[in-house]
């Protein structure tokens, strides 16, 4: 079992920043890659940016060249730097990690961002 901790979410201006983080803990010597999703109201989930251990990441087209995922793997975190922020980027972003065949999230944390 690995229970994941979000932080770092807000209200912020169109063009502002925010940098969300995320800790996993318990049984993490096994977890393949980290990311971060986000749901809107009446929409999807849907992937925002993932990393793997190795370093390979993903990244929606709509958030490219605005978001930029980082892992630190011996630390078992993974934050999410949120830059040039839109008022579509208004969610709940939440924390992912896979192990194998199984994912963990978060709680969910809220971002915000006003025109």
């Amino acid at each position: 079992q690995v229970q994941l901790v979000e932080s770092g979410g807000g209200l912020v201006q169109a063009g502002g920043s925010l940098r969300l983080s995320c800790a996993a803990s318990g049984n993490t010597v096994s977890i393949n890659a980290m990311g971060w999703y986000r749901q809107a109201p009446g929409q999807q989930r849907e992937l925002v940016a993932s990393v793997t251990s190795g370093g390979t990441t993903n990244y929606a087209d709509s958030v490219k060249g605005r978001f930029t995922i980082s892992r630190n793997n011996a630390k078992n975190t993974v934050d999410l730097q949120m830059n040039s922020l839109k008022p579509e980027d208004t969610a709940v972003y939440y924390c992912n990690c896979r192990m194998f065949w199984l994912d963990y999230w978060g709680q969910g944390t809220q971002v915000t961002v006003s025109s």
